[in-house]
Parts: C-alpha cells; structure tokens; sequence
C-alpha cells in the first residue's frame, strides 16, 4: 500500500490487517460504489491493493482488477485469498508512486488512505499524474484519504491523542496513539491490536492532505473533479468529515 522505501508497513501489518478492516459489508459498499464508474466490464487498477478488501469484490463485479502493492507481505494474503474466490484479481509488486504499464483502465482508485503513505507533495503528485496516464478517455480516478483539518479536530486542536476503538467480537480492539507534526502535515500513528489476549503492534506514517490539495493534483493532471464525499454512501463532504472521497474525470478525446 506504500512506497518500496517503507516496506516495513506490510510486515508490521499483514498478519492482523483484515481484523482491523474486515472484507465485510463495508467493502462491498466501497467495492459497488467503484463497479458504478465502470459502464461496462472491464479492468480496474488499484494503487495500494493490499490484501485485496475491496479488489476481489469488485473484480467479482466488473470482471478483472489489476491490483499494485509495495508489500510482498499484504500480496501473499491476496494471493491466498484470490486463489479461495471467483475473483480475478492481478497482483503486481512494484511501487505505487510511479507505477506504469501499457494498459489503459476505465477505473483508477486508491483508498483507505493510501495516498497519503507518500510523504512529500511532489511524490503525491508524481502518483496523481501517473495514475491519470493509466485512465481511458471517459474514465475516472477515485482517490479515499484523510482529510487533515477533521483529523486534528477530532484531537481538539491537540498535537497528539489517544483512542480505543472495541471491535463487535468479544475481547478485541485497537488502541491508537498519534502525533500530527502540523507544518509537515505529517500523522504518525501507532496501533496496538488486542484480541483474546494477545496483542498485535504497528507504526504507520502518513501525510495527510485536503480536498482542495488533491483537487490540484488532478487538475494539473487533466482531470475533471466529478465530486467529492464523506463515506462510500454518497454522504456530504463537510469540514468536518474525517475522510473524503473524491471522483474525478479524464476527457474524451475530441473527435
């Protein structure tokens, strides 16, 4: 889900990563909403597949997904999973901030955040761009990520917060500790997943944006913003809202 030089994200995660985002409900939600862009069957790509939570669904809707990860770990988990479904689902291992192949998609889309695992504007940028040479005419990018003013209110304006999140099944949650360096932009969140007992730890490192930054990336790209909302749902877009998920458009070509 991130670049080649921050492998660790894979190792530290994996082996816990669909406890914590369960291939549930929710992915299928996110996994309908992206197979609504796609006019016909086809192939997406996904920069950041990961272990493959929303790729296998939507591969199951649309016909192929073409899924680019950084970790040898989170493709291990896809693989597995893939060869237990109907899905047909690509792993590719390579880094996400300048992947490129011959392929023209109707769908290009990063989610949960991923994005903003690239640490510095022009690496996000250099992703954007890249990501927008893989779309046909007529197709769309979707990037989800954290919105970064919502993120440091949740913490009332603080620097640093502490929360617990218990999970439905009995004896499990995740405790998270951040610390958001305001000028850099920069969230370093650590994870401590209890279940039944045992506790599972990991460290990630993210450097979170806004709609209107992403909005520039995508218009220096050649996109047209299509819109831009809280959740999967549809729900508004607000100041407020944590996250956003904005949808925007590549031209036809003019005849």
């Amino acid at each position: 889900m991130i670049p080649l030089g921050n492998i660790a994200y894979g190792r530290q995660f994996a082996d816990f990563y669909d406890q914590v985002f369960p291939k549930d409900e929710s992915a299928d939600r996110t996994a309908a909403a992206l197979a609504a862009l796609v006019k016909e069957d086809g192939t997406a790509l996904e920069l950041g597949v990961g272990t493959g939570r929303i790729a296998i669904p939507l591969a199951q809707r649309i016909g192929s997904v073409v899924g680019v990860d950084s970790s040898p770990e989170m493709l291990d988990v896809l693989r597995r999973d893939v060869a237990q479904s109907t899905a047909h689902v690509v792993p590719v291992h390579a880094d996400l901030c300048g992947y490129v192949d011959e392929s023209e998609y109707a769908l290009v889309y990063s989610v949960c955040g991923t994005l903003s695992m690239l640490l510095d504007a022009e690496q996000q940028r250099q992703a954007v761009r890249h990501a927008a040479d893989r779309l046909a005419p007529g197709g769309h990018l979707v990037i989800e990520t954290h919105h970064a003013a919502a993120v440091l209110a949740l913490a009332n304006g603080d620097r640093t917060a502490t929360f617990f999140v218990p999970y439905p099944e009995p004896d499990t949650g995740l405790l998270t500790s951040w610390t958001f360096d305001t000028e850099a932009s920069l969230w370093q969140a650590s994870h401590i997943w209890f279940d039944h007992g045992t506790v599972r730890i990991g460290t990630e490192l993210s450097r979170l944006t806004s709609p209107e930054e992403i909005g520039s990336y995508t218009a220096e790209a050649g996109l047209e913003p299509v819109g831009c909302h809280a959740d999967w749902r549809g729900s508004p877009f607000t100041e407020k809202s944590p996250m956003f998920v904005g949808i925007y458009r590549k031209p036809e070509r003019r005849r």
